[in-house]
């Protein structure tokens, strides 16, 4: 077993996964972060990431190193996604990773992060399936990745991907571009939804969703629209993975989240105070999603590319 570190720089979170891998099976988890520094702040409207949203990664990439150096690790990948690659000033960023980490993020292509993703979200599955005493999900498999700045969509089964697209459609994004009021006026929600819908038709022309028996969703939006699902009374990641949530259930926890004021979605015991601003533009991202493909449930997965980033150290 090698012990690694995989950090995952969203345009939201920052986020760490210390684990164990071998060879085989996956990864084994030691300690799992996560902190909002929203570094995507502002990128959709000026193109540049803003210094404040530099310095607080830095801070927080600052405490993960010590304790990546604490926990004996022996390899380190850190992957940035949308927010970096869309930024015209990605060499301040890139600089300052180098010089607290001591090696450059990797800042992938939208199409890397979609296989990084469906590798950590799909392998597993069954233990969760298990874990929860339900039938494992079937093959093949619709991974949706609900980031800051884009969404990823990924179609594939045990052997692999086999079809993806990465589209910007991000919480954040949608949020910073529509959902302006407290709480989004019908118009604002409107043009969200427009937006997703274009982004949606996107996908469809170059990924067969159709041919997915299962959707999986992913991130911070999708487990947090599960945990006010199941009406938990604090937030319990083990509970959540592997949860199968309808669509009729969906519908109304996004429903409740658009008309929400921010205080009273601040106050809800299952909410991230990272993601009280724009949990209404990631839950009607899932929505439309089902509602689009005419899909019955998702089953909710709390590993993601955090986990296939661990992978890939082997």
């Amino acid at each position: 077993m090698t012990r690694v570190a995989a950090i995952d720089c969203g345009t939201n979170s920052l986020r760490l996964l210390v684990a164990d891998v071998g060879e085989t099976g996956g990864p084994v988890e030691v300690l799992r972060r996560m902190e909002v520094v929203r570094l995507g702040q502002g990128v959709d409207a000026t193109g540049r990431l803003a210094p404040e949203a530099v310095e607080r990664a830095r801070v927080v990439l600052g405490e993960y190193a010590a304790q990546a150096r604490e926990l004996g690790v022996e390899r380190t990948r850190m992957v940035a996604t949308s927010a970096s690659r869309d930024a015209s000033n990605r060499a301040d960023f890139e600089g300052m990773v180098q010089a607290v980490l001591g090696q450059l993020p990797d800042v992938v292509p939208g199409l890397e992060e979609a296989a990084l993703s469906f590798a950590g979200a799909t392998g597993s599955l069954a233990a969760a399936a298990a874990a929860h005493g339900i039938p494992v999900p079937a093959a093949p498999y619709l991974v949706v990745d609900i980031g800051g700045g884009s969404t990823e969509f990924v179609l594939g089964d045990a052997d692999g991907v086999r079809a993806a697209r990465s589209v910007d459609i991000g919480c954040v994004r949608l949020t910073e571009r529509h959902l302006h009021g407290d709480p989004p006026t019908a118009d604002e929600i409107q043009r969200a939804e427009s937006d997703i819908r274009a982004a949606l038709a996107e996908v469809v022309a170059e990924v067969p969703v159709h041919e997915a028996a299962t959707l999986v969703g992913l991130a911070g939006s999708v487990t947090t629209v599960a945990a006010l699902a199941m009406d938990l009374p604090a937030y319990d990641a083990a509970a959540i993975h592997g949860s199968r949530i309808p669509v009729g259930a969906v519908r109304s926890v996004t429903a409740g989240l658009l008309t929400a004021t921010r205080a009273r979605r601040a106050a809800l015991p299952v909410m991230h105070p990272g993601r009280v601003d724009v949990i209404g533009g990631g839950s009607l991202v899932l929505r439309v999603v089902m509602d689009a493909l005419a899909i019955d449930e998702v089953v909710v997965s709390e590993h993601d590319i955090l986990d296939g980033i661990a992978l890939s150290l082997r």
